[in-house]
């Protein structure tokens, strides 16, 4: 059995739990627990630790999926699941620019340790005074697009979304064979 582990990072609130329940086919692992700083006013919980889910792609291979707490004074967990990971997806939630500066020193903290593939996934791009992605990707600190890993627009919410942001990633990982 092949065993990809992806890492789903993010800020607090891009929508980590959210993917990882909506695609995950067993019942989410998760710790999460009462919000106690000032994302309080806006999200009652948070990721302390982890969220664990579970995907099959056939008999012979299976997703791992970890997400990581969103909040920087749980970056210890940061470096242990992304230190087991295969690849990542960075969920920025695209209409906070005050938080592209937070997921701008995640994705830093990610690629300081590991050199793996990944993908940005932009959450949040229906509402209002959301970015554009190329503007998302030069807040990123991507002055060159073309050296840019793929940008996926996710709605974290819907499984065809998840599953596309998936296979973006995974499309990475798995050689494809030639006929």
């Amino acid at each position: 059995m092949e065993i990809f582990k992806i890492a789903v990072t993010g800020n607090v609130g891009a929508g980590k739990t959210t993917f990882i329940r909506t695609i995950s086919e067993i019942e989410v692992v998760d710790t999460e627990r009462r919000t106690t700083d000032e994302t309080a006013s806006w999200k009652k919980t948070t990721t302390v630790a982890f969220d664990f889910g579970r995907l099959t792609l056939n008999s012979d291979q299976v997703v791992y999926i970890y997400g990581t707490p969103g909040q920087s004074r749980f970056d210890f967990m940061w470096d242990i699941i992304i230190n087991q990971a295969n690849a990542y997806v960075l969920l920025v939630a695209a209409h906070r620019p005050q938080d592209f500066r937070g997921a701008r020193r995640i994705l830093a903290f990610m690629n300081q340790r590991v050199q793996i593939p990944m993908v940005i996934g932009l959450t949040h791009m229906d509402c209002e005074g959301a970015w554009e992605e190329d503007d998302i990707a030069l807040a990123l600190g991507f002055k060159n697009l073309d050296n840019c890993p793929p940008i996926i627009n996710v709605n974290a919410d819907v499984p065809n979304s998840v599953a596309q942001c998936l296979i973006t990633l995974l499309e990475q990982l798995i050689p494809v064979p030639v006929a």
